[in-house]
């Protein structure tokens, strides 16, 4: 990007999510970079983006009001993968190109995801807090953990992440791995090592452990409600990394008050940031069965590193008018109007 004659005003949300390499190499290409808190207003957005060319974006919703008041928009960039924040179909309309960074923290959101599972498993929270106020913890039965050999874990959603996660939990400790997702066959599923279950109710049935992987759409939001938690195995453990809407989040908390699942491990909500004084879900934080991550499994310094290293180059291909290069299969980003190529 250095060198480039073009200097444009580029609007980046969510500026809680510190990307540095991002700010930084803007700023010395000579753009006009404005930083926005996540708790922007849609009007306060509206107005910072009249004269924008790139918006930056990861949680903040960039609604038809927004798209509309950026007369000079070029490219939405959703630094991160799900898009469900952005009105697509507005910004197609409009010939703004749509982007996402798909592929940065697949092997690392598993492995945020299965280290939820393992310490729920092993119940060391309960443990780290019985040494924390105690000091000791003699070997009683409510300290009875799980071995996770030959045990049956439920996959929803079993794309690059997902796949990670059955690697992972077959390969690395010999559970048993199903998987859910009506877009993959038998036979795409088998080569990750997952048995392919048509019925959703069936296979939780069946598992101790649940890990949702699946992209948020119409199709999938309230995936899992009442039902879904009524047939789970009273023993089971239910991880969510994916995205907070896939659940009825209250029928989980009423799941977890019945007792009608073991326990719960959750990145994600509907509504973030959680709080202990006002939020619909406040009651997780006094569950010593529930363990809490603030949106984070995707956080780690290499997965950082690859994602900024892939906004910058959209970045690049924008500002320098070549083909926006699209990876994301996700039908919603496919066959768009300008200039993209996809890979």
């Amino acid at each position: 990007m250095a060198n480039q004659l073009v200097k444009m005003k580029i609007v980046r949300t969510d500026s809680e999510l510190q990307t540095p390499v991002i700010d930084s190499t803007l700023r010395q290409e000579g753009h006009e970079l404005i930083l926005l808190s996540e708790s922007v207003s849609e009007q306060q957005l509206c107005e910072a983006v009249k004269e924008c060319d790139i918006l930056l974006m990861c949680y903040t919703p960039v609604t038809k009001e927004v798209i509309e008041a950026a007369p000079k928009l070029k490219a939405i960039i959703k630094y991160g993968v799900g898009i469900d924040a952005i009105d697509i179909p507005v910004a197609r309309a409009r010939g703004i190109v749509v982007v996402n960074v798909p592929e940065y923290a697949e092997q690392t959101v598993a492995e945020g995801a299965f280290a939820m599972l393992i310490a729920l498993a092993k119940k060391i929270p309960m443990l780290h807090s019985q040494m924390q106020t105690k000091g000791w913890a003699w070997p009683e039965q409510q300290w009875l953990g799980l071995d996770l050999s030959r045990k049956t874990i439920g996959i929803v959603g079993c794309g690059k992440i997902g796949a990670s996660m059955a690697r992972i939990t077959a390969k690395g400790f010999g559970m048993r791995v199903l998987g859910y997702d009506p877009g993959k066959t038998s036979t795409e599923l088998a080569d990750c090592g997952i048995q392919k279950i048509d019925d959703l109710n069936s296979m939780l049935a069946q598992c101790d452990f649940i890990s949702l992987h699946a992209v948020l759409n119409d199709d999938t939001r309230y995936l899992i409600g009442p039902g879904q938690f009524s047939v789970m195995k009273p023993t089971a453990i239910f991880i969510n990394s994916a995205r907070g809407a896939l659940v009825d989040e209250l029928a989980l908390l009423a799941a977890l008050e019945n007792k009608q699942i073991a326990g719960a491990g959750l990145d994600v909500y509907s509504i973030e940031p959680l709080n202990r004084t006002d939020h619909p879900l406040r009651q997780l934080f006094r569950m010593d069965n529930v363990l809490l991550f603030p949106h984070l499994t995707f956080y780690t310094r290499e997965a950082m590193a690859r994602l900024e290293e892939d906004v910058l180059e959209r970045c690049a291909e924008i500002i320098t008018g070549k083909p926006v290069i699209i990876r994301s299969k996700d039908p919603r980003l496919q066959d768009q109007a300008g200039l993209v190529r996809y890979l």
